[in-house]
């Protein structure tokens, strides 16, 4: 029998991200001669609540034909995001409707939650003590409303077994297409991914597509610092320069900085070359030699360290990534 999937699908859901589950795994079928063409994976849709209608964050809504009852058959329950998650979201706790649907749940089953769906299995304790992740817009919120999660919000999904979580929405379909590959194998997930026309595999993860401001100023004594530092980015900048700038002494200049900014001078001016080199990457055609001097990281194999560290891409990925036309 295919494996059975359900998608719970909760008031104020994301159409998108309920449909990515039926879109893969509806359509991941063998590829091998003795199991060619078959599904692999039957995917149904239930509600916590008797049939009936589910609103949408969109002007309509769908009409669920399965209740709660329907996840004590599911070999794999799969949560998508919703923006009416109540006290779920503000408290960190189920609703009595959503706890006696999990109540369904039979022991071992997979759990998996797309974007803000893993607010519904963290406030279910399946992911007490466990790495997670979520939309990076919600990461912080989401640390703060679950201590004992470990929350990583840099990658695009997290694999911890029999629980799995992934970033938002589009990187729902990385997930998806991951189980894929680590239920029945490359060449069935390559397949899937051919006809849904996504890659197989992206690389990197959330950091290239979170823009990461300097957090705002409490004070303003090495204003002048940071100003001169901003305009003169693509030459040595070294920290006494820095300092007299402020006419301070580098150890006075440090701890000033630090308290101001939150992170040290040098980690500052590292964090400002990145977001210059991938605003040069966004919007010009400059070969990646002239992004590194310009950026002020000199050469193309320090440029690549940076941000591979940074974001898990390469300089050449992410142009491909956030730049259309010649590269």
């Amino acid at each position: 029998m295919p494996h059975r999937i359900a998608v719970l699908a909760l008031d104020g859901l994301l159409p998108f991200e309920l449909g990515i589950p039926q879109r893969i795994f509806g359509r991941s079928f063998g590829v091998e001669p003795h199991d060619e063409g078959r599904s692999l994976y039957e995917v149904v849709t239930c509600s916590v609540r008797p049939p009936g209608p589910v609103r949408t964050d969109a002007d309509f809504t769908i009409t669920v034909e399965r209740g709660p009852e329907t996840l004590a058959t599911a070999d794999t329950v799969v949560i998508p995001a919703s923006y009416e998650l109540g006290p779920v979201y503000t408290e960190g706790r189920l609703t009595d409707e959503l706890a006696a649907a999990f109540a369904h749940i039979r022991p071992g089953t997979r759990m998996v939650s797309i974007c803000t769906g893993s607010y519904v299995l963290a406030a279910a304790g399946y992911l007490d003590g466990r790495p997670a992740t979520t939309h990076w817009w919600h990461a912080d919120h989401f640390q703060q409303l679950f201590p004992g999660v470990r929350v990583d919000p840099d990658v695009l999904f997290i694999d911890d077994g029999d629980v799995l979580t992934s970033a938002g929405v589009a990187a729902g379909i990385d997930l998806c297409l991951h189980i894929v590959r680590r239920d029945h194998g490359t060449a069935v997930a390559n397949d899937v991914a051919r006809r849904t026309v996504v890659p197989p595999h992206r690389d990197g993860g959330q950091a290239q597509y979170i823009r990461r401001p300097v957090p705002e100023n409490r004070f303003a004594t090495t204003t002048t610092a940071r100003t001169w530092a901003l305009g003169r980015l693509e030459r040595p900048i070294l920290l006494r320069d820095m300092a007299q700038q402020e006419s301070m002494s580098v150890r006075t200049f440090t701890r000033r900085f630090r308290e101001e900014v939150g992170v040290s001078p040098v980690q500052w001016l590292t964090r400002q070359r990145i977001e210059r080199a991938r605003h040069l990457l966004e919007s010009t055609d400059l070969s990646i030699d002239q992004v590194a001097r310009d950026a002020g990281f000199g050469t193309p194999t320090s440029l690549r360290q940076h941000l591979q560290a940074a974001l898990g891409v390469s300089p050449t990925v992410y142009r491909r990534t956030f730049r259309t036309g010649r590269v």
